[in-house]
């Protein structure tokens, strides 16, 4: 359980009705993000999770520009991203980092391990000396647990998990207020997996930083998350604060999701009731009118086929996008 305190002033990251569309010639458009919404603060950490293809992913690259929103707003700090280009929006992405899903993949195999880490101080001009550089890859180094001697190996010399640690050490060259860490543990050994999110959460306490933590597993959502948005087909369809998410889902999907998390009791497993979703995802192609979830809801009713629901408030800051959560809050 993440033990640090987000602060509760202003939001270091807006996100206003966030789309990323795919235009498909002779087909339509790929709706990969329509229209998401939520804020962040210093210290806190979100953790936005869904099946493979929901969107999630996108969204953080869209954060950062490295997909190219065709709508809505992304603003850090009360800066406007969206607009902006050349030198500043390279002086605003120093305020954003991203730690990359696949080790093996995010490395340059040709590069050093120092000079991937100080590509980030050389592209923003920081710490300009060739000896400060150095001693800046080594202090990153060793902040990320790893010998500041690594800085002469090369990414194949070391493990998935060393190797993570390196993305992260290039992560935080810069001294970001957020980094998006998508995916970050999921190519990782379960052994590994621990160590990492800890060091996550170390940071956190050391440096005040906020996390997009994005991730189909949902207990490693849990242990590291301040606040869960549950994604489904582009959109947001349930956000509220880790405990209430987990112990009171509202939304049937995120009921569906959690039903599927292994327990450690085997007794308790053996008896829990677990919720098959019929059906497949809709393309999001061709998404269905009303609610996206209703064809393979096994709540659904007439109007769900209808009626595209917004995220309607459950209470204590937790909202869920789904007819019955409005019915239960208008019906006596």
């Amino acid at each position: 359980m993440t033990s640090s305190t987000p602060d509760a002033g202003t939001p270091v990251l807006e996100v206003t009705d966030l789309e990323v569309h795919f235009p498909v010639r002779g087909r339509g458009v790929v709706k990969a993000v329509d229209g998401v919404s939520f804020s962040l603060h210093r210290g806190e950490t979100l953790g936005i999770v869904g099946e493979s293809g929901c969107g999630k992913s996108t969204t953080g690259l869209a954060l950062l520009r490295l997909v190219e929103p065709t709508g809505g707003s992304v603003r850090v700090g009360g800066v406007e991203l969206t607009g902006l280009d050349g030198r500043r929006l390279r002086e605003m992405r120093r305020r954003v980092a991203m730690i990359f899903q696949d080790p093996y993949a995010s490395l340059n195999p040709r590069m050093t391990i120092g000079d991937i880490v100080s590509e980030p101080l050389e592209i923003h001009g920081l710490r300009t000396g060739r000896s400060e550089r150095r001693r800046r890859v080594e202090e990153l180094l060793a902040m990320v647990g790893l010998n500041p001697a690594y800085r002469t190996r090369y990414a194949h010399e070391l493990s998935g998990g060393q190797r993570q640690r390196v993305g992260i050490a290039r992560a935080l060259a810069t001294e970001p207020e957020i980094i998006v860490a998508d995916e970050p543990i999921s190519a990782l050994d379960v052994s590994v997996q621990a160590q990492v999110m800890n060091l996550l959460e170390d940071l956190q306490r050391e440096l005040g930083l906020a996390y997009v933590f994005i991730a189909h597993d949902l207990a490693a959502v849990q242990h590291i998350s301040h606040r869960v948005a549950v994604m489904y087909l582009g959109r947001i369809v349930e956000t509220a604060d880790r405990e209430a998410l987990y112990a009171s889902p509202a939304h049937p999907y995120t009921e569906a999701l959690l039903s599927a998390i292994p327990l450690v009791d085997p007794a308790e497993e053996r008896e829990r009731r677990r919720i098959i979703l019929r059906g497949d995802v809709p393309s999001p192609l061709n998404t269905p009118t009303g609610c996206n979830f209703a064809s393979r809801c096994p709540k659904a009713f007439d109007d769900c086929e209808a009626v595209d629901p917004p995220l309607f408030d459950a209470g204590e800051g937790h909202r869920a996008a789904c007819l019955l959560v409005d019915s239960a809050r208008v019906d006596p």
